[in-house]
């Protein structure tokens, strides 16, 4: 089947979000819902400077829980990033058509979305996030030929994301309400001629 074929499957055959095609210094895994995988998860969500925007600062069981159900579905994947073989971030690759913010702009099917969290504060600040949000868009769609965008949908008042996302490569295409936040759409696309008109 052809990229152009698989863009145009109905919403129910899109697969779920794929793990990203990375090289080093970066590496990805499915997050497991025990162990230590589960351990770092929610030891990073209770982290001040993830909390400010997860607002997840959730019990250890509520965290199994949810890795539990992404697992499980075909919405979300939760990934473990590494670099240099040291745990780095959590992340959620989802898949756009079966998320909320699908009414928010013109998606297309095969759309995948990021959503961002670097463990430790100490190793916020240093272009290491610019550089895995690089890596990240690129596996992804590298991983998935039919996709043509991958979105982020940040806090408008999360200063540093947006400027990383935006070192990345990520084209700001408005803002979206949310219940909890007003939202920038950034896009990644694969080519110019894929960003929202």
């Amino acid at each position: 089947m052809t990229a152009a074929q698989q863009r145009d499957q109905p919403a129910a055959a899109v697969p779920g979000p794929p793990l990203p095609v990375l090289d080093g210094p970066w590496s990805a895994h499915a997050a497991q819902a025990d162990g230590p995988d589960l351990d770092l998860v929610h030891g990073w969500m209770q982290s001040p400077h993830i909390d400010a925007f997860w607002h997840q600062a959730w019990p250890r069981e509520r965290w199994a829980e949810e890795i539990s159900g992404h697992l499980a579905g075909d919405t979300i994947l939760p990934l473990l990033v590494e670099h240099d073989g040291s745990p780095f971030a959590y992340i959620e690759v989802y898949r756009v058509v079966r998320d909320r913010i699908a009414g928010k702009y013109p998606h297309r099917d095969h759309d995948l979305g990021l959503h961002i969290a670097i463990g430790e504060a100490a190793r916020t600040g240093q272009g290491l996030g610019r550089s895995l949000l690089r890596a990240l868009a690129d596996g992804l769609l590298a991983a998935d030929p039919a996709c043509d965008r991958v979105v982020a949908e940040p806090d408008v008042t999360n200063t540093p994301s947006l400027k990383a996302f935006a070192a990345a490569g990520f084209h700001t295409a408005g803002e979206i309400a949310f219940p909890e936040k007003t939202a920038a759409l950034l896009i990644r696309p694969r080519h110019e001629k894929d960003l929202p008109r």
